[in-house]
């Protein structure tokens, strides 16, 4: 995790979970003028539109005080979804046995790109299946993990 998501991370923290929320986790993706702050929470029984536009108006306060994103960006707060980002090595916890897609921030035996079953974490590496072969991938070279929905 970058500083800066760090940062933004130990300040809006504690704002979700004073209104009843997980701050799931934090994604800014940088496109000069066109920037974006995803911030994603969860709650017990979900959460509804009301609750990101609350969350959204307390976030914009803060982050317009402490001023730590210099330029433009848009705001945008939402439920992680049915096809939610894991941020954290507990967020993979909850998903073994389950598909998760994986992109590196570098290659790893020659590939970057991962979707298979989660079977274990292993300190702080996880180890995914991708057909017959486990790969055991280095949390901290994972630029996004993401849950493959699973319709009944």
């Amino acid at each position: 995790m970058s500083a800066k998501l760090k940062q933004l991370q130990e300040m809006l923290e504690p704002v979700a979970e004073s209104m009843g929320f997980e701050l799931w986790g934090i994604e800014y993706i940088s496109q000069g003028k066109d920037s974006i702050l995803r911030i994603f929470i969860d709650g017990e029984n979900g959460v509804s539109v009301d609750d990101c536009a609350l969350m959204s108006h307390h976030a914009s306060g803060i982050l317009d005080v402490e001023d730590t994103i210099s330029g433009k960006y848009s705001l945008e707060v939402s439920s992680p979804g049915l096809d939610r980002l894991l941020f954290k090595l507990e967020h993979y916890q909850a998903y073994i046995g389950q598909v998760i897609k994986i992109k590196l921030r570098m290659p790893f035996d020659g590939r970057r790109n991962f979707k298979g079953q989660l079977k274990s974490i292993e300190d702080d590496d996880i180890v995914i299946q991708v057909d017959n072969e486990e790969f055991l991938l280095p949390l901290d070279y994972i630029d996004k993990a993401q849950v493959e929905p699973q319709y009944s």
